[in-house]
C-alpha cells in the first residue's frame, strides 16, 4: 500500500506529462529535464524549505502571480494570515521560485499599467486584496482575449493584402508563384514569362497545364498529372526554360 504523499505527488506530475500526444515531446531531453525540475522543486517544497509559507499564504501568492500586485501590498496582507512574519524578500523570492517553474510565465508587461490602475481603484474603495486579485485576473483574461482577437484580425488583413498583391502581380503579366484568383480551386503561376495552371482532380491529384492567360475559358496544353503541388512546381522550374513547341 502506498502511504507516502510524495509518491502520489510524483505520480501526478508524471501522469500529467505522459498525457502529451507527442512521442517526440515525451522523449525530448529538455521536456524530461523540465519534469525532473518540477519533481525536485515540489519535493523541496514538501520537505519544508519554504518554512514561512503555511496555510493559505501559498494559494494567495499563486493566484496573484500574473496580477502585478505591488510587493509591499502582498507582504502586508500575507502577514495578516497565520504564520511567521514575511519580509519583502520572502515574498519576491517566493514569486520568483514559482515563475521559474515549468509551465509558469512571468506577468505580461503590456498589462502592467492597467493592472496597477485597477489595484489603486479597488484599494481606494476598500476592497479586500483577495477580491482585487480576482478582478484583476478577470481583467487580464479579457485583455488577453482582446489582444488575441486583434492579432488574428491583423494577420487576416495582412494575408488578404498579400493575396490581393499576388493576384495583381499575376494579372499584370509578371512572373509569380502559385496564386489563386477569387478563391477558385485552380492556381496559376508564371515563370520566365510563361503561364501555367494547376487544377485539382477528384482523386486529390493535380493536373498541370500550359496556358496563355489565367482563365478557365482556355483549355490549355496538358503537361502532366502529379501527386502534389511540389512535384508540379519542380516540373515548371525545369520546362519554363526549355524550348517550347506549341
Amino acid at each position: 500500500m502506498i502511504d507516502d504523499d510524495r509518491v502520489w505527488m510524483v505520480r501526478d506530475i508524471i501522469n500529467n506529462y505522459v498525457k502529451s500526444p507527442s512521442l517526440q515531446h515525451l522523449r525530448d531531453p529538455h521536456s524530461i529535464l523540465s519534469v525532473a525540475q518540477a519533481i525536485v522543486k515540489q519535493l523541496d517544497r514538501e520537505s519544508g524549505i519554504w518554512k514561512k509559507w503555511v496555510g493559505e499564504r501559498d494559494a494567495l501568492l499563486k493566484a496573484s502571480l500574473a496580477c502585478w500586485i505591488p510587493i509591499e501590498e502582498l507582504q502586508s496582507y500575507l502577514n495578516r494570515l497565520p504564520g511567521p512574519q514575511l519580509t519583502a524578500t520572502d515574498v519576491s523570492q517566493r514569486q520568483r521560485a514559482y515563475w521559474e517553474e515549468p509551465y509558469t510565465s512571468y506577468p505580461n508587461d503590456d498589462l502592467k499599467v492597467g493592472c496597477l490602475a485597477l489595484f489603486a481603484e479597488e484599494k481606494a474603495l476598500g476592497t479586500e486584496l483577495t477580491a482585487i486579485i480576482g478582478r484583476i485576473a478577470e481583467h487580464i483574461e479579457a485583455e488577453e482575449e482582446r489582444i488575441r482577437l486583434e492579432r488574428d484580425a491583423r494577420f487576416k488583413a495582412m494575408r488578404e493584402s498579400e493575396k490581393l498583391v499576388a493576384e495583381q502581380r499575376l494579372l499584370s503579366g509578371a512572373d509569380c508563384k502559385w496564386t489563386q484568383l477569387k478563391k477558385a480551386p485552380e492556381s496559376y503561376c508564371r515563370t520566365n514569362g510563361r503561364t501555367y495552371r494547376l487544377t485539382p482532380t477528384k482523386d486529390k491529384r493535380w493536373n498541370l497545364y500550359r496556358v496563355d492567360n489565367p482563365s478557365l475559358e482556355e483549355k490549355g496544353t496538358h503537361i502532366g498529372t502529379y501527386g502534389g503541388r511540389g512535384d508540379a512546381t519542380k516540373v515548371v522550374a525545369k520546362i519554363a526554360y526549355e524550348p517550347e513547341y506549341r
